[in-house]
């Protein structure tokens, strides 16, 4: 038991002594490796703080930031010369600072305009009407008549306003629509009331809010009742509502189908009540191409699948997903639908319903006769229209509400791609400089290119031969940092034809900077109207030349005829040949008035063709972007009585002496304004300027060949003592009659001596204006002078 005990205690001894000299072994390997492991890992943080040092400190590094800030001041300071506005927008001119409302949204920026027409296939936009109002609206009304800053004014705010539905109660028209709400980023259904056929609106209000998204709101009368049937795709059903308190108060009556149905309508037909929608939950479902029928016996249902369901699966572009109310007319009845082909909601389509049964559905598409606008996104509906009701009045006309947007759909993520991929080509561009100058004498250094380059251990090289990727990645930086010495061997920087291309590079690089800045900063690029108490208008643009400036007026009528205000351009056509209006390239009629006499006179000469209280009487060498022109038009329309326009004048002295704007500015006040770019109320200019207290004046203007823009201003200044003119700045002006020649006044000094005696002869006919002044900060509704 003894010796037992201590052949087992002895052991036991030996197998622990040679488990610690094991374990202590293990532990210093282990110990050895962390440290060498340790070591490698500082080695590699050494190697890459050097590597960041020398690239930090090098010569191409530094030639590399440079360019970028050279660039990036570049593209600041376009970013402040063309997108600064000079001037704040007043509530007047669109939704006040501190609404909500309104802001850049990614499905667009709907809005809605009214249309009047003989049929349903003959509609006008309300300002081809004519409709005028009283001072307190616009003159006349143009569309878009409901848009966000109609809501967001009135409390609601509101990112765009579609899917318009008219309700129809005697002469009281109620428009319902989807308004999506700024703050929570859903759809609800908003209603506004209108007692002048659609001319202006009242907001209401929201009638329907839920906890999702909803839109498409479908009004109908059934049993003196009326209903609601908007789209809520997001719940999961087609949901009925009912009117308890019209038009805001409203309550769930039924779920007519378990369905995710989008932009459904009900009519009733040949004794039965179809309803219309769109089901894309569906497997193999094309989106925006699929259209179901249900018929039922009333309204209210049970609703039973049509026999061919999905009447339609195809090509978004074909019309299938509804596009607003079915109509009928010289009893046919009339399918709306939307074309989604090029982007989601791009126009309209109509089909002429031929069979509608239980067994069968055939319809053919006819042209509806809608002109579209070619103003782009200037116009409110240049980019795209996907809804509308028109509906017939007890008069026998009918009337219509559409939507319209001026962008596509995505449009800021559009532009946000393309904004970074020139953001990236610049320094691309940066790059390929620094290499053609020898600044850049690599592309990538050779030591950024293995994984490590201090001392290895047998295991990390095995792991290292076994991985080719390393040395292949070498191999292409190798090839690489080539091609700069390759580019300087061809393109030598000291010859003409070396600087030429290194300029050329530059320029491209300051047009992607620009082109950058633009798309980040630029908006949508429209040049919108400034809407005064919610409304819109629109002015007739005159212009006089004659057949040497040409030119200039071609390309007048191309960039002004796109401003989204401009209804029609008047050409006062004064000597030789007169271009025919096709000739020119335009998005608004272009009418060309001849006249018998060579005479200055002819800008005022009273037209009553011209179907626009407002003229802007605008050179053909003045060349302004149309954001000026459009808020030069929103003053007026604030100050009908006054000239108002783009060029001030001061006149004083003793005797009276003619000078340029330098000397307004210099003084800082003007008391003239000239109408070579000037807004003018065409029945109260043409008829004071062609009176016989005018007679006198108008003669010594066909004297002297000159003044007739002074003669109206002392005309002005004559019939009021208040004031008669009023000065906007624009953001800048060039004068394209020096590029041609053919300017009318070549001599300045001979010119401005003719107007000095203007200023004597006709102060000494209707009195001096040398004690009127006003200064150009002197406004009070918000504008910068």
């Amino acid at each position: 038991m003894g010796v037992y005990e201590a052949g087992v205690n002895g052991t036991d001894g030996t197998a622990t002594a040679t488990t610690c000299s094991c374990w202590n072994t293990s532990m210093r390997c282990w110990c050895r490796w962390r440290w060498e492991n340790h070591q490698q890992q500082q080695q590699q943080h050494n190697v890459l703080r050097q590597r960041l040092v020398s690239l930090v400190f090098s010569s191409g590094f530094t030639f590399f930031l440079g360019y970028l800030v050279l660039y990036g001041s570049i593209g600041m300071f376009y970013a402040w010369l063309m997108f600064s506005k000079p001037y704040l927008r007043s509530t007047n001119a669109g939704v006040g600072l501190k609404s909500l409302g309104c802001q850049e949204d990614n499905e667009g920026s709907w809005s809605i305009g009214v249309f009047y027409g003989d049929s349903p296939f003959s509609l006008k936009p309300i300002e081809a009407m004519n409709e005028w109002r009283d001072e307190g609206a616009a003159w006349p009304i143009a569309n878009p008549v409901v848009t966000c800053a109609s809501l967001s004014d009135a409390g609601f705010p509101s990112n765009f306003v579609a899917d318009p539905f008219l309700y129809v109660q005697g002469d009281t028209l109620f428009l319902f629509y989807e308004t999506k709400n700024s703050i929570t980023s859903q759809g609800d259904i908003g209603v506004a009331k209108s007692i002048d056929k659609g001319a202006t609106w009242q907001q209401l209000g929201i009638a329907l809010d839920e906890d999702w998204h909803l839109s498409y709101p479908y009004v109908f009368n059934y049993l003196g009742q009326i209903y609601m049937m908007p789209e809520s795709s997001q719940k999961g059903e087609l949901r009925l509502y009912r009117a308890l308190n019209f038009p805001l108060q409203w309550t769930l009556d039924k779920v007519l189908i378990k369905n995710p149905l989008v932009d459904s309508f009900i009519i009733n037909r040949a004794g039965e009540y179809w309803l219309f929608g769109s089901d894309h939950s569906g497997v193999g479902t094309r989106k925006n191409g699929q259209l179901e029928i249900w018929y039922s016996s009333s309204p209210l249902g049970p609703w039973k699948p049509h026999k061919k369901n999905p009447i339609y699966n195809v090509d978004k572009s074909v019309g299938a997903r509804n596009g607003g109310r079915p109509f009928v007319y010289d009893g046919n009845l009339y399918r709306v639908g939307q074309d989604c082909g090029e982007t989601y909601g791009r126009r309209v389509r109509i089909f002429k319903v031929e069979v509608l049964t239980k067994d069968d559905y055939k319809e053919v598409e006819v042209p509806l006769g809608f002109e579209e606008s070619n103003k782009g996104p200037n116009a409110w509906n240049g980019a795209r229209y996907h809804h509308l009701d028109v509906q017939q009045l007890s008069s026998g006309k009918w009337i219509a509400v559409m939507d319209g947007d001026r962008v596509p759909s995505g449009d800021p993520v559009h532009r946000f791609i393309l904004g970074s991929a020139s953001f990236a080509a610049v320094t691309v561009v940066v790059v390929v400089l620094g290499v053609l100058l020898g600044a850049v004498k690599c592309i990538i250094p050779l030591n950024w290119c293995a994984h490590f380059s201090g001392k290895r251990n047998n295991a990390l090289l095995g792991r290292e031969r076994l991985n080719l990727f390393s040395s292949k990645v070498r191999r292409f930086c190798s090839r690489l940092n080539r091609v700069p010495l390759s580019v300087r061997g061809k393109i030598k920087p000291n010859t003409w034809a070396g600087k030429l291309v290194l300029a050329v590079i530059f320029a491209v690089g300051i047009a992607l900077m620009c082109a950058g800045v633009k798309y980040f900063y630029g908006g949508n690029g429209a040049e919108e109207a400034y809407p005064l108490n919610g409304s819109y208008s629109q002015f007739t643009l005159l212009t006089m030349t004659y057949d040497a400036r040409l030119w200039n007026l071609k390309m007048y009528v191309r960039h002004y005829s796109r401003c989204s205000s401009v209804k029609e351009i008047i050409v006062v056509w004064n000597k030789g040949i007169p271009p025919r209006s096709s000739d020119l390239d335009s998005t608004v009629p272009v009418r060309i008035r001849v006249e018998d006499q060579n005479s200055l006179n002819n800008r005022f000469k009273k037209d009553p063709m011209i179907k626009t209280r407002a003229v802007l009487e605008l050179d053909d060498d003045i060349m302004m972007s149309c954001d000026d022109i459009e808020r030069g038009f929103n003053v007026w329309r604030q100050h009908p009585d006054r000239i108002v326009g783009f060029y001030p004048r001061l006149v004083r002295g003793s005797p009276l002496k003619y000078r340029d704007d330098k000397y307004a500015r210099r003084h800082e006040s003007y008391n003239m304004i000239l109408t070579g770019a000037a807004f003018i109320d065409r029945t109260l200019a043409f008829e004071r300027y062609w009176s016989s207290e005018a007679k006198a004046g108008r003669e010594l203007v066909d004297r002297y060949f000159n003044c007739e823009d002074v003669l109206l201003n002392y005309l002005y200044a004559n019939a009021s003592s208040s004031q008669t003119v009023e000065y906007v700045r624009p953001t800048w002006v060039i004068d394209t009659s020096k590029f041609t020649g053919v300017a009318i006044s070549k001599n300045t000094n001979v010119h401005y001596e003719i107007r000095s005696n203007c200023l004597l002869k006709f102060s000494d006919i209707y009195g001096s204006i040398a004690g009127r002044k006003w200064e150009f900060n002197g406004r009070k509704d918000g504008w910068d002078l």
